[in-house]
């Protein structure tokens, strides 16, 4: 069921990114989306691609209100600040219900659910030899994985320094 509700919401967010006039309210819609699909992640059991969705969609979103805020500036002059805060704090709230609805559906600790977990608590220290099971579930069982998810986050900060650097040229000697 809060899948659903996240889907829809994805949708509706997404067509008002690009029904929206200013560019600022579209960025946002546009943030809200991915903040929805972190979200999901987070009720389909996928913690670590929720993690990196989260960093990247933080990322981008930074790099987009840098890109848009300079050329959307008289709109929030005119007296739209009251209608901003009234949605940041709106989607701040729906963010914080949906977060503990996924929160709540986590196993307690030491209790695994899925069938996999559990192989790898019985037979991670036998096949790996590592003591530290979390290292080796990250490097052994999960090591092409893993090497996405660095790629993922590597390539957005690369992203954003390269958006966010000064421009101009370098001093001559």
């Amino acid at each position: 069921m809060e899948l659903h509700i996240l889907l829809i919401f994805m949708i509706v967010s997404a067509l008002v990114a690009i029904e929206v006039k200013d560019l600022l309210s579209s960025v946002i819609a546009v943030g809200a989306t991915g903040f929805a699909l972190c979200l999901a992640f987070l009720v389909l059991k996928a913690p670590d691609l929720a993690i990196t969705q989260l960093v990247v969609e933080i990322l981008c979103l930074i790099i987009l209100i840098r890109a848009t805020i300079r050329k959307d500036i008289p709109l929030a002059i005119e007296g739209r600040w009251i209608f901003n805060t009234v949605a940041t704090v709106a989607f701040i709230v729906v963010f914080l219900f949906f977060a503990q609805l996924a929160l709540k559906e986590l196993p307690a600790f030491g209790y695994p659910i899925m069938a996999v977990v559990k192989r790898y608590l019985q037979e991670g220290l036998a096949q790996t030899g590592a003591v530290n099971l979390v290292s080796a579930v990250i490097l052994d069982f999960r090591a092409f994985d893993t090497l996405g998810e660095a790629t993922v986050l590597f390539t957005a900060v690369i992203g954003i320094m390269a958006v966010l650097r000064r421009p101009g040229r370098k001093k001559e000697r």
